[in-house]
């Protein structure tokens, strides 16, 4: 057994995502509100856990649910399903699912896991989830969630910042600054105030769980983006969050509009801060990669670019001349057309 795996049979770690009730009520909701695509049909569970999904499942009438859990939480979910009278339709395989040969299940209607880790991809469990469609779901089957998508926003870190300059009357900037240079080196995970994001999501990645391929997951972003500020400030970090939906097209959404979730946000934090104003671009590029030697885990990389060499969306908000003098056409464009639709014979 690895070291993952291992670190999951920790209760704490359950507790703490069971007290999530955004997160758990998102999936008991999109489950229920699916009665049709559970009733008399085989589930898999990958990463079971605490059971609690497979619980789920067998209370909308699921016929059989194969709860696969690799740590040795899988004796607790036996006991789980008893209390819940839920054992003639639960079945715990105590496996990776990588290691169930595909011949020794018949095949499932819906693979539900709760897979996502800080960032979306950290932990790389939507590996094993993409093996279990690949190896046993139906090829009409569905997938709980179905869709994953990845954002990301300059913000404010005043947590970050802030803080040092005035510890009870004393001024610790320099200090801060060396703090801001470890912290720096790796993601934070914290909460952001949604009032110290600096413009909208853009949208990194959007992965279609029915299709998607493992090597594709590797990297992701990578593209130059423009985000468009919307307030004056100072871009302090990256913020980044992500969401899922599914087949019910209801969603759960970590970002700092949202709920707060076990996952919180995470930030790339910059060494130093810089001032912004309102419809400033902010030009930047966002790589997550697989680490070579730990392949549960991705490298992120933030590259501050100039937007001046960047191309921008179109239409685009920012005060660019080029962006303005494009804005203003497409604008006169639409209002001739509308003109033309309102009187078609002038």
């Amino acid at each position: 057994m690895d070291q993952y795996f291992e670190s999951y049979e920790e209760l704490d770690i359950h507790q703490l995502m069971l007290n999530d009730k955004t997160r758990v009520l998102a999936y008991k909701n999109a489950i229920f509100n699916s009665r049709e695509k559970f009733q008399g049909k085989i589930v898999m569970d990958v990463g079971a856990g605490s059971g609690v999904l497979s619980i789920f499942c067998a209370q909308v009438g699921a016929k059989k649910v194969y709860a696969v859990e690799a740590s040795i939480l899988a004796k607790s979910i036996e006991q789980v399903s008893i209390e819940n009278n839920a054992q003639n339709k639960v079945e715990v395989i105590h496996s990776k699912v990588e290691d169930i040969r595909p011949g020794d299940l018949e095949k499932v209607d819906v693979i539900v896991s709760e897979w996502m880790g800080f960032y979306l991809v950290h932990e790389g469990m939507l590996d094993s989830v993409l093996f279990a469609r690949d190896n046993f779901l139906r090829e009409d089957g569905s997938l709980f969630p179905s869709v994953a998508k990845l954002y990301a926003s300059p913000c404010q870190l005043p947590s970050m910042y802030e803080f040092w300059n005035d510890v009870c009357g004393v001024g610790m900037r320099f200090i801060g600054k060396e703090y801001r240079k470890t912290k720096s080196l790796k993601p934070e995970i914290l909460l952001v105030n949604q009032d110290d994001l600096l413009a909208a999501g853009k949208l990194l990645a959007w992965l279609d769980l029915e299709c998607i391929s493992v090597e594709e997951l590797d990297p992701l972003g990578g593209e130059d983006y423009v985000s468009v500020c919307e307030k004056d400030g100072r871009f302090q970090g990256m913020c980044i969050w992500f969401a899922v939906e599914f087949p019910d097209g209801s969603e759960l959404s970590t970002g700092p509009h949202d709920e707060a979730t076990h996952w919180k946000q995470t930030a790339v934090v910059l060494p130093e801060d810089v001032e912004v104003t309102r419809n400033e671009p902010v030009a930047f590029k966002l790589e997550l990669k697989r680490d070579a030697s730990r392949p549960r885990r991705y490298n992120m990389e933030l590259s501050l670019l100039d937007a001046e060499e960047v191309e921008h969306d179109v239409p685009c908000n920012c005060h660019m001349t080029r962006c303005i003098v494009t804005k203003r056409y497409i604008d006169d464009l639409d209002d001739s057309e509308s003109r033309m639709a309102e009187n078609p014979d002038s």
